[in-house]
């Protein structure tokens, strides 16, 4: 993108409705509901019924990913009834990308007609009472990432100047999510995410700070996409998969390949837990489903 669109200049809000006019003229769903699926977790993809896979290759204006562990393509498709379009992986701050081109596919979701959206990743333990592949349900944030999606320019078309974060993540959402988790026999966490950019991992040092600030999670991303997610009105869920324990918590090193190996090893437990939640939010929306296009 140019510097005048990194910097959020005019034309943005027409960009993110061409690309999700390109996605919708693919696919005979209207998606009520978005997912964003982080490190190791696309998965959940794979199970959508009737699906359209489309690459950000091919998405106008769409940034795409080099991480591992991201496969880069949106899947529009359904899920327990309930139409969705799921992201199989989300690009970062630390990959090069401005804030506002971070968020940029957020706005395609919500350009699409999605009212709500579900975010998950890959975070760092900080809470000593989480084990690895825990699932946590995230109930507030801190961002570290030095940096907010929102600066620059607003278009208010996409939202308000000031949105206000004071229940960033829906109440109602995430009591049904750990509902959810309860019936399925999956163990109840609820906790606070700290964004940080990244990429290296975190400092012991740094760790111990966050612990102290109230932080259970640590990642590299979900924070500037909630909170353009917020501006546009959308209901947020997030929920972290504990994929390491953060810096000093275990006496041993922090590697990717161990994020992506514990990500494979709670796929399944994981898309159980949406494929549950998915249907309690549309109860919550309106319209929803998977009707076609008129």
């Amino acid at each position: 993108m140019s510097e005048r669109t990194r910097r959020g200049g005019a034309g943005e809000y027409e960009r993110a409705t061409r690309a999700a006019k390109y996605v919708l003229d693919r696919t005979r769903l209207w998606p009520r509901i978005a997912l964003v699926l982080g490190s190791g977790l696309g998965d959940f993809a794979e199970g959508l019924t009737n699906a359209a896979r489309i690459p950000y290759a091919k998405i106008p204006h769409f940034p795409r990913s080099g991480v591992p562990g991201h496969a880069g393509r949106m899947v529009v498709g359904g899920s327990g009834g309930v139409a969705v379009a799921a992201l199989q992986g989300r690009v970062h701050y630390y990959e090069g990308y401005s804030a506002r081109e971070v968020v940029f596919p957020v706005r395609v979701l919500a350009q699409m007609g999605a009212q709500a959206i579900v975010f998950t990743n890959a975070a760092g333990g900080i809470n000593a009472a989480y084990g690895q592949g825990a699932l946590v349900v995230v109930r507030d944030h801190l961002n570290w990432q030095g940096t907010n999606p929102l600066i620059g320019p607003n278009d208010p078309r996409f939202g308000p100047r000031f949105p206000d974060m004071t229940e960033a993540y829906s109440k109602r959402f995430r009591q049904a999510a750990l509902e959810e988790a309860r019936r399925l026999g999956i163990a109840e966490h609820e906790g606070v995410y700290a964004a940080m950019h990244g990429p290296s991992y975190e400092t012991p040092a740094e760790i111990r700070a966050l612990r102290t600030l109230g932080a259970d999670l640590v990642g590299m991303s979900t924070v500037p996409e909630v909170i353009a997610a917020r501006q546009m009105g959308l209901g947020v869920l997030a929920i972290s998969c504990v994929t390491n324990m953060a810096a000093g918590i275990l006496d041993r090193p922090i590697d990717h390949e161990e994020v992506l190996r514990v990500g494979e090893q709670v796929k399944q437990q994981f898309a159980a837990l949406l494929a549950a939640i998915v249907p309690r939010i549309a109860e919550a929306i309106s319209p929803v489903g998977t009707a076609g296009k008129a």
